[in-house]
């Protein structure tokens, strides 16, 4: 450790250094959050449906994943979304406008099975995917 009248300045470097050398710290100040995530910093966004399809389950898992290819309102950017429930995918038709929020892998992946999908449907033109499924509303009309 540094000791004398102008120790501060190497404190100060060295302070610097070890703070790069922590992940999140790094992602935070270089801002990494912003140029790489289609959503970007908020937590949701609307998108508008392009196409369905299914994925295959990764290893040891087996089964058919419903899919979205969606278009962001904001950026334009395509990206994959999961749709989440069973039989919700009948209630999703193309060019519906769909809102999609992050599936919650960690370090902002993909989540356990689903390959390559990092994003979820949670709304379709404004009404609750889930409460739809249920019943309990209609999608409405777009």
């Amino acid at each position: 450790m540094p000791n004398g009248e102008f120790a501060a300045k190497e404190l100060v470097r060295k302070r610097k250094k070890q703070r790069l050398l922590n992940k999140w710290w790094k992602r935070k100040k270089l801002k990494l959050k912003q140029k790489y995530d289609a959503v970007g910093t908020v937590p949701m966004a609307k998108a508008l449906v392009l196409q369905k399809f299914v994925l295959q389950q990764k290893q040891p898992h087996s089964g058919l994943i419903k899919c979205v290819r969606v278009q962001l309102i904001k950026n334009a950017k395509v990206v994959g979304a999961y749709v989440p429930y069973d039989g919700s995918i009948n209630f999703i038709d193309e060019h519906d406008e769909v809102t999609i929020q992050g599936l919650g892998g960690s370090q902002r992946g993909q989540m356990g099975c689903i390959p390559g999908i990092k994003y979820r449907v949670i709304a379709v033109n404004g009404a609750d995917l889930f409460q739809v499924v249920k019943g309990k509303k209609d999608k409405p009309k777009r």
